[in-house]
Order: C-alpha cells, then sequence, then structure tokens
C-alpha cells in the first residue's frame, strides 16, 4: 500500500507500507518532497496527479532495491508476492481460490508472522501434526479428511519450492518431510442395472436436469464441462457434445471459463435417443429465451443448462440437485463425479478398449485410465482367466 500526506505548505510525505515484522510492527518506508512551483501548489487536480506520479516513482525504487532483504521477508509478506508473481499466471483460477483458502485458514495462522529464514522443518511438522487434532475443521465439528490434509500438504510444497527458485532461502524445510498417508477409498459407481434405475427415475424430472445427469452418466463428462456446454458445442449432424471448456468457479457474479482440465478438447459421441431429446430441448430452450425478453441475462451466449434467464447455472449446484434426487426416488447416493466413473465402469465391462475410454473421458495418460478403474480391469481379468476352465485336463478324470 502506498499513500501521501500534507506535511507543510510546500511540504508532502511519502508512505510505502511493507506489511509487518515478526514482533507485528509495522514496516514502512517514507520519503517528503518540497514542491517550489507556486502554480502547481495553486491547481489541486494539477497536484494530486503530480503527487501521484512522485508516489508511483518512489514505491517502484523502494521494490527495485529490493527493501524488505530476503533474510527480513516474513511468510506472510512471501505469500503476497507469491500470489502477484507466480499464482496468477501459473494456478487456475480455481486453484488460486483453494489454495488462498487453505493458505488464509490454515498455514498464515501458524507461519504469517515467522520470517522465511527462520521456519524450519519442525515448524512445518507441528503445523501437519495439528491438521489431524480431532476437532480441526474450523466449527470443531471434527476432523480434517485425509484428502484435505494432503492438500495442504501440498500448498506448502508448491510455497517453499518457489521461495528456493527464487533464492529467497537456501534450503527447502519441506525437503525432508513425508507426504502424509491417505487411506485409500474404493470408488463409488453404479452398475448397469443402477445406472437403468437411474435413467427411469430422470423421467420423472425436468429435461434439462434429465439431459445434465445422463451427459455424466453416459457421455461421462465432468460438472464443470456440462456448465459450460454451450449449443454451439452440441453437434446434431454427428451426434456428439464437443466439450471444450468447463466452469468451475464465480468470481464478482462472473462465471470463471478456462479450458478442460488437460487442457484438450475432445468430442463425446452420445446415443441417438440421446441427441434426439436434445433437440426437442432445443426448441423448448428458444421458446423460453423469446419468453423472457429483455430479462435475458446471457447475451450472445447460448448456455444449455442455464438458469432461466441465460446465464449458466451455478457451478455448484447440480451436486445440490443430484443430493435431493437420489433421496427423493430412494436411489443408493453416491457423488455426482461418480457418475462420470459410473459410464467408465459400464464401458469396460461392456468390453469397450481402455484407449477408447481415456479419450472419451478425457484422461491425457492411459495410465490413468487404467489406475482409476483397476478394480474393474482385475474383475475382468480373473473372468478372461476363468474362461480356460473348459481346458483343466483334470475335468473330465473320473
Amino acid at each position: 500500500m502506498a499513500s501521501y500526506e500534507k506535511r507543510g505548505k510546500r511540504s508532502f510525505r511519502l508512505r510505502v507500507d511493507l506489511g509487518f515484522d515478526t514482533n507485528g510492527k509495522r514496516l514502512q518506508r517514507m520519503k517528503t518532497i518540497r514542491i517550489e512551483d507556486e502554480t502547481l501548489l495553486r491547481a489541486p487536480k494539477r497536484l494530486e496527479k503530480y503527487l501521484e506520479e512522485e508516489l508511483l516513482k518512489f514505491k517502484m525504487e523502494v521494490e527495485a532495491e529490493g527493501y524488505i532483504r530476503p533474510q527480513k521477508m516474513t511468510f506472510a509478506q512471501f505469500v503476497d508476492e507469491w500470489r502477484e508473481k507466480y499464482a496468477k499466471t501459473e494456478l487456475s483460477p480455481r486453484t488460486q481460490k483453494i489454495y488462498m483458502d487453505h493458505i488464509a485458514a490454515r498455514i498464515l495462522p501458524a507461519l504469517g508472522r515467522r520470517r522465511m529464514d527462520e521456519i524450519k522443518p519442525m515448524h512445518l511438522v507441528a503445523l501437519l501434526t495439528d491438521l489431524r487434532r480431532p476437532d480441526a475443521r474450523m466449527d470443531r465439528s471434527g476432523p480434517l479428511s485425509d484428502r484435505t490434509i494432503t492438500y495442504i500438504y501440498s500448498v506448502l510444497r508448491n510455497l517453499f519450492n518457489v521461495a528456493v527458485d527464487w533464492k529467497l532461502i537456501k534450503e527447502n524445510p519441506m525437503a525432508g518431510i513425508k507426504k502424509p498417508k491417505v487411506e485409500k477409498k474404493k470408488a463409488q459407481y453404479y452398475d448397469a442395472e443402477e445406472a437403468e434405475a437411474v435413467i427411469r427415475a430422470l423421467q420423472e424430472e425436468p429435461r434439462m436436469w434429465r439431459l445434465l445427469v445422463l451427459g455424466a452418466l453416459i457421455g461421462g463428462l465432468r460438472r464443470g464441462e456440462l456448465v459450460a456446454l454451450e449449443w454451439s458445442d452440441v453437434h446434431f449432424d454427428i451426434n456428439a457434445l464437443h466439450v471444450r471448456k468447463s466452469i468451475s468457479l464465480k468470481e464478482n457474479g462472473q462465471e470463471i471459463e478456462k479450458s478442460t482440465k488437460n487442457d484438450e478438447d475432445r468430442f463425446v459421441e452420445m446415443p441417438l435417443w440421446y441427441m434426439e431429446e436434445m433437440k426437442q430441448y432445443r426448441r423448448e430452450w428458444l421458446q423460453e429465451r423469446l419468453k423472457v425478453g429483455d430479462l435475458w441475462q446471457g447475451g450472445e451466449r447460448e448456455y444449455v443448462f442455464h438458469s432461466g434467464f441465460g446465464r449458466p447455472i451455478r457451478y455448484d449446484y447440480p451436486t445440490e440437485w443430484w443430493a435431493k434426487f437420489v433421496k427423493r426416488h430412494g436411489l443408493r447416493r453416491i457423488r455426482f463425479h461418480d457418475l462420470r466413473h459410473s459410464s467408465a465402469t459400464i464401458l469396460i465391462e461392456m468390453g469397450v478398449p481402455l484407449k477408447v475410454i481415456q479419450e472419451r473421458l478425457g484422461h491425457k495418460q492411459h495410465q490413468t485410465t487404467t489406475d482409476i478403474y483397476s478394480h474393474v480391469t482385475k474383475k475382468l481379468s480373473r473372468e478372461a482367466a476363468n474362461m480356460f476352465d473348459r481346458f483343466n485336463p483334470q475335468k473330465n478324470v473320473n
């Protein structure tokens, strides 16, 4: 933060705020300038512009000379630099938000006032140990999940790796700290019979929600990919959906679009009956747009799944709607994202090659598909081996 204040008839003090030291004392750099030009003093707007220019030059001087020497920089000051010079260019908007939420809630309270060169492995071990408390949640209602603790560990590694790259510290205090153990949970999914029950129940729901859920269950699309889908992405000529972007964050009332998870767009072919219903929905969509008239908020954008006035539905709302849906119909509850897993699992059991499924789901690496669905491939491997039982030489021995 930078500011100026009048000190005398002709003098003004420029001030650049540098945060706080380890003792909580505010750090500032100040400079007094004197104005001899009488005409400038009598012209408020010109004077204000002049002072703003001088303040900007002074701020640049302070930053250029490295007023906060690395050995005096606090962790909180480093985070400010990291956010502006690293996070905003290297991380997606949603990842930035998740990182900053964890930093603000968990990391800054523990490390914020410590100098960068004072932070040792034991400080970080203590922080990670504290995350294991039975009442570690912000509302004290219970412990943090293993997944959350592991994510915070990854945030810490990122922060200190950058600090080393920038030569703010010589050694990385995270280097010898092992990643917290995570109990791997078995993926949840519907089998073919359960998927059919879901599809039957969807026939009682609004067409928009039916098509959106089927996009996950049959097409394997991610939630953010469905929310970002526009009519220009729906190709009736080839019965496919063009997946090229995602919405998983909203800031200042505006949806933030980004590329797909692996920065690769894909065409997902859909069943003919799905595309026929999509055509019917398109006709209803156009009628609804005409009906709302000037209340339309979508502009030139044509989001397939919108909230009634053209804006895409809130990116996390499908999860809320899905939870109510399964309860309403007495279905076994799995996460909305697990519909995507269900799609892949059913295809694998139907004998579809993993390479095809990899491309359909948008996995960059074939190994990713293999690892996630190893539970299914192991089962099929066992079934394949059992097919050779007919050749058992002992089978026909009396």
